[in-house]
């Protein structure tokens, strides 16, 4: 027990020096809302939100809230971006509807596929120990920030271009990682939504192109909005090329494919169709499956 309040304790102290030290990089060349760099006020909001959040939640020992509530951090930190911005571009507005579009719509499918299944088990036990449930938190506003780091670069920039070819080809990316992400997502649920699936695993669809489509979408469209931000960037601002780097290790390396590649074998390692799907399925990039699936 001991070890695992240090442990969260640790997390919770390095989550606030990437984060201050992001800030402060992202801070040169930021528009200011009276004598403050807006990215710093983005900053704090991501923090607050987040621990604000984590009060009730502890207290009911519930994550329910969780994933819905970074959907929200995103938002709030592209409308106080916006609010601190200085002559706003289209490439401002192109961002801020991209990231807004993307939060809204993936907040609300996690938030009631939560609600539906009863619960996240990776917050079975971390929900009852504070410290550890509040590194948690912590880490989503770390998550959030940086992540969105691009894009809070781009709009609260005082530096001004013309949107041009480049931030053209970062909107195809995102359009089509963005696209990508909620077919698989639907294609998913409609698969678990069957009674028939009960206890298969899918592979039609996009999942029968790479064993985690959502993921590759994902990265995509962070990518394609990294690239819009990219004429723009200057100094340490180019530290906000984080974004697209940290959503694929967190999605590749922590939180993601390691977890449910982990599950997956645990539940269906034995099967030699499960066997067969990961012989034959990439684990992230999409290949053309050898067998003709038919995409819903």
């Amino acid at each position: 027990m001991k070890r695992h309040h240090q442990l969260a304790c640790f997390t919770v102290f390095c989550t606030l020096g990437l984060g201050t030290a992001l800030t402060l990089a992202l801070c040169e060349g930021s528009a200011k809302i009276g004598s403050i760099p807006t990215v710093a006020l983005c900053a704090i909001v991501a923090l607050g939100i987040n621990w604000l959040v984590f009060i009730p939640s502890y207290i009911k020992r519930t994550e329910h809230f969780f994933d819905l509530t970074g959907s929200i951090t995103y938002i709030a930190l592209i409308v106080v971006a916006l609010l601190g911005s200085h002559n706003l571009d289209f490439r401002s507005v192109v961002v801020s509807v991209m990231v807004g579009l993307w939060a809204l719509r993936l907040g609300s499918f996690l938030f009631l596929r939560v609600k539906k299944t009863g619960g996240d088990g990776r917050f079975d036990t971390i929900k009852h120990h504070p410290t550890t449930f509040f590194s948690w938190w912590s880490l989503q506003a770390l998550w959030v920030f940086m992540t969105g780091s691009c894009a809070l670069a781009a709009i609260t920039s005082t530096r001004r271009e013309a949107f041009g070819w480049v931030a053209a080809i970062g909107t195809f990316l995102w359009v089509g990682g963005f696209l990508i992400e909620v077919l698989a997502d639907r294609q998913k649920n409609r698969f678990r939504s069957d009674r028939g699936n009960d206890g298969h695993f899918i592979r039609t669809g996009l999942w029968g192109w790479s064993r985690h489509p959502n993921y590759f979408g994902e990265i995509v469209l962070w990518l394609g909005i990294a690239i819009i931000a990219m004429p723009i960037l200057t100094g340490w601002r180019w530290v906000a090329l984080i974004s697209p780097v940290f959503v694929t290790f967190l999605l590749t390396r922590l939180s993601g494919i390691p977890i449910l590649e982990a599950r997956g074998k645990e539940r269906w390692g034995n099967e030699e169709q499960y066997q067969n799907y990961l012989r034959d399925t990439p684990i992230l990039l999409p290949r053309k499956p050898r067998d003709k699936i038919k995409i819903p």
